[in-house]
């Protein structure tokens, strides 16, 4: 019962789903930069499992200097539950890393491993001193949710891509939302803490008018690669219900913008992602 409580708690530690958006995020780069076309398999397995491995890391490390606020905000959390001791975490840090970065190598495109090397410093630089500058620190995220799609274009030797840039944008307007969004469900922990969110610094209603000035920005600018005529017209079934959903997202965390609330839009705004990430797929490998 033990070993199973603790495979489920490394689950929770690294967060899968994420770190499966994360990987198919490079994917995406990959398709979106060849058009569907002439990718080597191996190019896609390295691609993936460098994305999944960084941010599970990231994930990992992330949870280990929040332990304090988790024993608040978090308590049933793997680590301050007692299921992953911190050194543990650790351990697993390293290791993922390690997969990472020797998956990055193995594409053999230096741009690939830079890239991958600058996205491990930006998710340590986080965990251990950039969440306390709040909005900045948001930012960081956000620049390492967005590089995946550039990532994959250097992957397949596309190197930088105006379309992949266009996603790579929307993206990262709707993760610094979200990662707004979850500074209202922390701040009862990130205060004591001093972590300087901005539903910290200003409250939870102004948290929330900026997280959905954000979502609306990621739809305004989803209209782009349509209108430019960069995707085909498939980009728009996935893309409304993407906008639909940070729409919808917007006026429910306006109209209650409570912990409890923002927790649920949170995961909602997660959803809607994966949606942006199809459109994604469809208008950029049938153009």
């Amino acid at each position: 019962m033990k070993i199973m409580e603790k495979a489920l708690g490394v689950l929770r530690l690294i967060r899968p789903v994420n770190c499966l958006m994360m990987g198919f995020a490079v994917v995406v780069g990959m398709i979106v930069a060849t058009h569907g076309f002439s990718i080597k398999t191996e190019t896609i397995l390295y691609g993936f499992v460098t994305g999944f491995a960084f941010l599970a890391a990231a994930n990992t490390i992330n949870d280990y200097y929040d332990r304090g606020i988790d024993a608040t905000n978090e308590p049933s959390r793997p680590i301050p539950s007692g299921i992953i001791r911190p050194k543990e975490a650790l351990g697993y840090v390293f290791i993922l890393s390690v997969i990472g970065f020797i998956t990055a190598f193995l594409t053999y495109v230096p741009e690939c491993l830079a890239i991958a090397t600058v996205a491990w410093l930006l998710s340590v630089y986080y965990a251990t001193m950039g969440k306390r500058t709040g909005l900045l620190g948001n930012f960081v995220v956000s620049a390492c949710v967005a590089v995946p799609f550039i990532y994959g274009g250097f992957a397949v030797g596309k190197g930088l891509d105006l379309l992949l840039l266009f996603f790579s944008v929307i993206a990262f307007l709707s993760n610094t939302g979200r990662e707004i969004t979850k500074g209202i469900v922390d701040i009862g922990g990130d205060r004591p803490q001093r972590v300087r969110t901005l539903a910290v610094l200003y409250g939870s209603r102004t948290a929330a008018v900026t997280a959905s000035s954000f979502y609306i920005s990621s739809v305004v600018f989803s209209l782009f690669p349509r209108i430019l005529g960069k995707v085909s017209v498939w980009y728009l079934p996935y893309v409304i219900i993407a906008d639909t959903g940070f729409v919808l997202s917007s006026v429910l965390l306006l109209h209650d913008f409570s912990c409890e609330n923002a927790r649920r839009v949170k995961n909602l705004v997660l959803v809607w992602m994966v949606a942006g990430l199809s459109a994604f797929v469809a208008g950029g490998i049938l153009t």
